[in-house]
């Protein structure tokens, strides 16, 4: 906090889904910086409790807000409780969201809506009535949690690469509209992160190790490789970056080539045949 460097200190910071996995720990890491945290999500007590652990442990402000992020009247008293106490909001994280395995086939229409409802309604009404706000004051900047499987299908998990990919087309109309009244909007997309949703994955070390192999840095990305990036998205640092879509995945999204078997292996093939040059 000394530094600043990210000049964080002061904002007003609102996180969905804000005790539940990476939410978590973006609070966390944004009240380091000294950034005062508004803490929304579902379960009333645990929020409250990490309000105060974060306030009492970092020295900002904080504020516990539950809240359906699908409803809309819900929504809206978020956005009133938070304007009431701190008289503006400079960033909102969108971060709740859901995951559902199923093969389309046998996916059903309420899974189907359930899933839209909480990865893309609730971003849009989060980002619809903060943003109206952000747009009175002339100045805000939003930071929604999309994934690579937003570009890349997520096979047998119903309806979220679907759900995702809509998050990243609706960042950049909010950019495209709001950026004239000094609104940004970006996304973050991570793949293979240790998670308390994924981390039931890496139980087995073969299915981990797989997983490092398809990784061009060959590891498996932690919830600080996430926070750095969103927090660095939230500040001033990335001014003149809006509509913008951050991969943060060790390189998986460029790896699809070297997925494709040759005999001996890639890299040994290369080697086998390659012609030295001529002296």
């Amino acid at each position: 906090m000394a530094n600043d460097w990210l000049g964080l200190k002061g904002k007003v910071v609102a996180i969905t889904g804000a005790v539940g996995g990476m939410g978590t720990k973006f609070s966390e890491e944004f009240a380091k910086q000294g950034a005062n945290v508004v803490l929304i999500d579902l379960i009333k007590d645990k929020t409250e409790a990490y309000a105060k652990q974060l306030s009492s442990e970092y020295g900002v402000e904080t504020l516990a807000v539950q809240c359906n992020t699908t409803d809309e009247a819900e929504v809206d008293a978020a956005v009133k409780a938070v304007t009431d106490k701190f008289g503006k909001i400079d960033v909102l994280v969108n971060t709740a969201a859901i995951l559902r395995f199923s093969p389309l086939e046998d996916l059903r229409l309420d899974e189907w809506k359930t899933a839209l409802n909480v990865n893309l309604t609730g971003y849009f009404l989060m980002s619809q009535r903060f943003g109206r706000v952000m747009i009175q004051q002339k100045h805000g900047t939003m930071v929604h949690i999309s994934t690579v499987a937003s570009r890349y299908p997520e096979t047998y998990s119903g309806a979220y690469s679907t759900t995702k990919a809509a998050v990243n087309m609706m960042s950049k109309q909010m950019a495209a509209e709001w950026g004239q009244f000094g609104v940004r909007s970006n996304c973050v997309l991570p793949c293979l992160v240790k998670t308390p949703l994924s981390e039931n994955f890496y139980s087995d070390p073969n299915v981990e190790n797989g997983r490092k192999r398809l990784v061009a840095s060959r590891r498996i990305g932690t919830l600080d490789d996430i926070a750095n990036t969103v927090l660095f998205m939230a500040s001033d640092r990335s001014d003149y970056t809006n509509g913008g879509e951050v991969t943060v995945d060790g390189g998986i999204n460029m790896m699809i080539s070297d997925m494709i078997p040759k005999p001996g292996g890639r890299r040994q093939y290369a080697i086998d045949h390659h012609q030295p040059a001529k002296k």
